[in-house]
């Protein structure tokens, strides 16, 4: 992995533009048990293919979950949390196992952590003939996290999101690394690397790239990803904001100041983020840099407007503020770069 990309410096620049394509969510819908002041833990719908759908709809896009809901009482209020926020759930799974379950820990300085029960739970139980429909459309599919590594459903998975491809549709990826259902780094690496080879847009946080590939920097990976076909790599940096290759070019974006409550959902708000702006794209997947450049900036700022509160809450389209720009066009210093 190595390779030096041209470094660019982008202002923003967003219009309208065409109607957003459908975006189809691939992947588990888990009840996250959140620690409460008192100590008590409450139930939230999470799991991050759910949170990307119901970011996406928030922002306005159209957007299809492919999720097995567990029918039990569970099960049924992650199925209500998505149909409430415009989800179509047409193609959407009744399992008749349990729902995943994660007990989410808070550290003082908002960053999350997680612990999974998934043994038996409706996720990962993907038959071939649940899977078929919806990925033979157009569009965008976004599939990742746990989905995509926990079997028996994952080598299901990934073949549905080989034919979405061969079928010309838009593959985005998000491995969402948990390391503790994971095993060894160098497995779970061959699988994402299989996997990357099949996406045109695959996204990861330092924190999953630190893990995946030890000992290589961000650009490497990259790069590296760039090598195996990838059209968009982006990484995300927590607070230092976020750098994407695209080609030859290395483009960063800056986070926009925000009092942090806590981390939990900012990552899914990212790429609901940067996936609303590419499906308003007719280029794709050849984004130009002014799109990508667009996408991540609005990508930022919504992943800032969910750290701001607490919970995967992520905004609705109308509570983000348009792009802050002085009479040049360009972004105030300080704020985007």
């Amino acid at each position: 992995m190595s390779g030096a990309p041209e470094m660019r410096e982008e202002t923003w620049e967003r219009s309208a533009g065409p109607a957003p394509t459908t975006v189809t969510v691939l992947g588990e819908a888990v009840v996250d048990l959140v620690p409460e002041p008192d100590g008590r833990y409450a139930a939230h719908p999470g799991g991050s293919p759910l949170n990307v759908a119901v970011g996406l709809a928030r922002l306005g896009v159209p957007t299809r979950l492919l999720a097995r809901f567990s029918t039990s009482a569970l099960g049924r209020r992650l199925r209500e949390h998505a149909a409430a926020n415009g989800v179509d759930l047409r193609h959407a799974v009744d399992a008749a196992e349990p729902a995943t379950l994660a007990v989410v820990s808070v550290t003082d300085d908002g960053n999350a952590g997680y612990d999974f029960y998934v043994e038996g739970t409706a996720d990962w139980a993907w038959q071939p003939n649940e899977l078929a429909a919806v990925l033979a459309q157009r569009g965008i599919v976004h599939a990742g996290s746990l989905a995509v590594f926990l079997p028996p459903g994952a080598d299901r998975v990934g073949a549905a999101l080989r034919a979405a491809r061969d079928h010309g549709m838009i593959i985005s990826l998000d491995p969402n690394i948990r390391p503790g259902l994971l095993g060894a780094p160098a497995e779970a690496r061959a699988r994402v690397d299989h996997l990357v080879r099949h996406a045109h847009v695959v996204k990861a946080s330092s924190e999953d790239v630190d893990w995946l590939y030890p000992g290589e920097t961000v650009e490497q990976v990259l790069h590296h990803w760039y090598d195996l076909g990838v059209t968009l790599g982006v990484v995300t940096l927590g607070p230092r904001g976020a750098v994407a290759r695209s080609g030859n070019r290395l483009l960063r974006q800056a986070t926009p100041a925000v009092e942090v409550v806590d981390t939990i959902g900012a990552g899914d708000a990212f790429t609901a983020g940067l996936l609303a702006v590419l499906s308003r794209s007719g280029a794709g997947p050849a984004w130009p840099d002014d799109e990508i450049s667009a996408a991540l900036r609005y990508a930022v700022a919504v992943a800032a407007a969910t750290c701001a509160r607490t919970g995967a809450d992520p905004p609705h389209r109308d509570e983000l503020p348009g792009p802050p720009t002085d009479s040049s066009g360009r972004p105030p210093d300080g704020t985007y770069r």
